[in-house]
């Protein structure tokens, strides 16, 4: 059994925090959520708010020795609100520095640009942000999801089957 982390924030893309949630604790891992305080937060579903989901830890709480992989939902509004949060972006390079895989999908690698994990690495995004990874170094392509290193990353919420087949791959 491995420990997931799953950091997020109000605005997260429903699906992109719900379906890896359930299918890792349905494989038998623990999850945990992180977000800037402890307690619930809200979805963005779509074209409006979705169901919340409580966060058990705050952020500057946890660290990565405590997981075995952080896995990053995307959104619009999550992975901007995270990208200004100084203690989530640490955890990010905390993640990386422990050579342990980070996850990210849609608007996350956002995230991965601003801890400076994108630079030098293959990765796919959001169609929108594929720019500001090129951007920040990164190769752009556009697959259901790529691997570099300990970095994972997928476009869309259409891809979550071979996300999350990634993030297992990588705990195994």
């Amino acid at each position: 059994m491995a420990k997931v982390l799953i950091m997020a924030s109000d605005g997260f893309e429903q699906s992109e925090l719900f379906v890896p949630l359930e299918k890792l604790k349905d494989a038998g891992h623990q999850v945990d959520i992180a977000a800037p305080k402890a307690g619930e937060i809200k979805a963005w579903d779509k074209d409006d708010w979705g169901k919340p989901v409580t966060a058990d830890k705050a952020i500057a709480d946890v660290g990565a020795g405590e997981y075995d992989i952080l896995v990053l939902p995307g959104g619009v509004i999550n992975p901007d609100n995270l990208r200004t949060d100084q203690s989530a972006i640490a955890l990010i390079r905390s993640f990386a520095d422990a050579e342990k895989p980070v996850a990210a999908i849609c608007h996350a690698p956002w995230l991965l640009a601003e801890a400076g994990l994108a630079k030098g690495k293959r990765l796919t995004s959001y169609e929108s942000i594929r720019t500001d990874m090129k951007n920040a170094g990164a190769e752009v392509v556009d697959e259901k999801v790529v691997v570099d290193g300990g970095i994972i990353t997928s476009r869309k919420p259409d891809d979550l089957d071979a996300f999350v087949g990634a993030i297992e791959d990588a705990l195994r």
